[in-house]
């Protein structure tokens, strides 16, 4: 991927399209005080540097019936091949959202949502703790979510 320098309209590009992703490059170069042909050129650039992975619809878990979300820390077999199989295992789960290796006590961490405590209890036994290579696993179930974003922040590129 292309390596590129940031600058402040590139950055404001970023931070609209985190905004809402579906403007189009009229309405998206409106907001940055570019016009059309430029806007679409920079945010061409930015895709294709890697900056800009996706593009993406947020569900609301409650509306599709995914009300119970847990985070799991996982403690799996220090061999490389458990930690491998593991790993290409988790992508395959679709229960699985996010997937983090992590220093301390914990091999990882995972964000997964379920319908309900017996989805949650089939993955777990029948899935997760079925795996060879896990070892143990600890659960923690959201009671509120406080603050949830997809943003990045970005303030910290801008160099005065």
């Amino acid at each position: 991927m292309p390596q590129i320098t940031l600058d402040k309209t590139d950055i404001k590009i970023l931070q609209v399209l985190q905004e809402n992703g579906r403007l189009t490059n009229v309405e998206l170069s409106e907001r940055v005080a570019l016009s059309p042909s430029p806007c679409l050129r920079r945010l061409k650039q930015l895709e294709d540097a890697g900056i800009v992975r996706q593009y993406a619809a947020l569900l609301s878990p409650e509306s599709v019936n995914l009300g119970l979300q847990a985070f799991i820390r996982v403690s799996i077999s220090k061999a490389k091949d458990a930690r491998e199989d593991f790993a290409a295992s988790v992508r395959k789960w679709p229960e699985v959202l996010s997937c983090f290796a992590l220093t301390g006590e914990t091999d990882y961490l995972l964000q997964a949502f379920f319908t309900d405590m017996n989805a949650f209890s089939h993955f777990v036994l029948d899935t997760l703790l079925s795996h060879h290579g896990v070892q143990d696993a600890q659960s923690s179930f959201v009671l509120k979510e406080i603050k949830h974003t997809t943003s990045l922040p970005l303030n910290h590129l801008l160099k005065e």
